[in-house]
């Protein structure tokens, strides 16, 4: 009876190992899937991800910053790998265009077709299943990860960093990362300001970057009262995540902040990117490509997905939670600046609700193109912009934004997969931005994944499978650039 038994005791072992051991090789399969499972990085590890920073740091700043600095150079290193992966980088402006300024249009698609891909109208002829079984969706229109993912953090231009250092001594120079895009593919620097209430005086910005320095000398006799304060607290440095006075900063001397307008420069862009606060874990929240703040009275929602019904509301957040990441709890830690609603975020609102978009001298007073003005490629390229190509079924004109939200479903071309800590699948519903004055506001979409107007028509020719004829997207392009 005892033989019988320990047979069978063997037997049920054998049984139990040999189910333990088909798990582990499932559960192995299915986070290897060829990237199919959007497990995050903190699971695989099995780290449970938490929604909050810490708060009490034990590590000492010198060596944090020793440990960052060191570590920089093979982070820069891999995120511009993977910009030329993805882009043609080099200078080619567009003949004879230019943003209000004058500064050169790049021009051309500067997303690389994937290998094997002989032209953008093969990839066009293909089904969205077709693309991502087969992997070739362009590396170039997948989301586009901060500079360090895993850190994020505002980041500005280096030429806006020199610029603020010697206009009002204020250090916005990171000692862990610097700014990843060519200077070439952003908004021209500084930019126009031009204002709803005093078309007549054209870009009144006189070409300087306006600072708590400057404001008041360029303001006063333009501005009512309420507005000059409204401008002065959008220039006005507080706390803010990575420039503060704590030891959790990433400044090396201890910081006064960062304002409005160090992003939204002279009310528009510089291009300084971000990561969005409202999603966790980190490897999914967006990078964020800096909109301009032209044309806010025009807008009835503020953030790319947040769906903010007022500037108001989107000044306040962007103090209290924006500038920490959506973590309340640190912020309190760094020097959160509570705004007063009845006073400063309606002065800073009410300067905000004043800039107007460029002047088009080609539209008419319906925002269409005066065929008077315009050439025959514009006016074909109208032509595709109001049918064929569907764009003004989000983008109506005279703005040419609808104020809705919409899901792009950009993830039926490819299978989710981890890039340099960002992992690229779902975005979900995004803000139809106003193409107004569009061409002053490169690189394009949400998280600057774009780099001119004919990447942003080809991406939009592939994921609404509207399969333009390479004339009609050139007419596109001209015709947006008139906007």
């Amino acid at each position: 009876m005892k033989h019988y038994q320990g047979i069978f005791h063997r037997k049920i072992t054998w049984i139990v190992l040999g189910c333990a051991i088909l798990c582990l090789l499932w559960c192995f399969s299915a986070v290897n899937a060829e990237g199919d499972n959007p497990m995050t990085a903190m699971e695989k590890s099995g780290q449970h991800p938490s929604s909050y920073a810490p708060v009490d740091l034990h590590e000492d700043f010198g060596a944090v910053v020793s440990r960052m600095e060191a570590a920089k150079p093979a982070i820069m290193d891999r995120q511009m790998k993977l910009l030329q992966e993805r882009y043609d980088l080099s200078d080619r402006p567009a003949k004879g265009v230019t943003m209000s300024r004058g500064k050169a249009v790049q021009e051309g698609i500067r997303a690389k077709l994937p290998p094997g891909v002989r032209s953008w109208e093969e990839l066009a002829n293909m089904t969205p299943e077709q693309i991502r079984v087969k992997g070739l969706w362009p590396k170039g229109y997948l989301p586009l990860p901060h500079p360090n993912h895993p850190e994020g953090g505002m980041l500005f231009p280096k030429h806006h960093i020199d610029k603020i250092k010697q206009q009002d001594g204020r250090d916005l120079t990171r000692f862990d990362l610097d700014f990843d895009l060519p200077t070439h593919f952003l908004a021209e620097y500084p930019p126009a300001i031009y204002l709803t209430t005093r078309p007549d005086l054209g870009d009144v910005s006189q070409g300087e970057v306006v600072t708590v320095d400057n404001y008041f000398r360029l303001f006063n006799g333009i501005l009512n009262p309420k507005q000059l304060e409204g401008l002065r607290l959008l220039v006005t440095p507080f706390p803010q995540q990575q420039f503060n006075a704590t030891e959790d900063r990433r400044s090396l001397k201890p910081s006064t902040g960062v304002t409005c307008f160090d992003c939204h420069l002279n009310g528009h862009t510089n291009g300084a990117t971000h990561l969005v606060g409202d999603i966790r874990p980190q490897e999914f929240r967006h990078r964020l490509d800096t909109p301009s703040l032209r044309g806010v009275n025009i807008q009835r929602l503020f953030g790319s997905q947040r769906a903010l019904k007022s500037v108001e509301d989107f000044t306040e957040f962007e103090q209290r939670a924006a500038y920490f990441d959506g973590d309340h709890v640190i912020a309190a830690k760094k020097g959160v600046n509570v705004l007063d609603r009845g006073s400063q975020v309606h002065f800073m609102a009410e300067f905000q609700e004043i800039l107007d978009f460029p002047p088009a001298p080609k539209l008419n007073v319906y925002g269409v193109l005066d065929p008077r003005k315009a050439t025959e490629a514009e006016l074909r390229g109208q032509q595709v912009f109001f049918g064929k190509g569907r764009c003004s079924v989000c983008h109506p004109a005279p703005y040419y934004t609808d104020n809705l939200m919409y899901n792009l479903r950009a993830e039926r071309f490819f299978k989710p997969q981890m890039v340099n800590g960002r992992m690229a699948s779902a975005d979900g519903p995004i803000k139809t931005f106003p193409l107004r004055g569009i061409k002053d506001s490169p690189p394009y979409l949400h998280d600057g994944r774009l780099l001119t107007l004919e990447d942003t028509v080809e991406f939009f020719n592939l994921v609404l499978e509207t399969r333009l004829t390479e004339q009609e997207k050139k007419d596109l392009v001209e015709f947006m650039r008139c906007l």
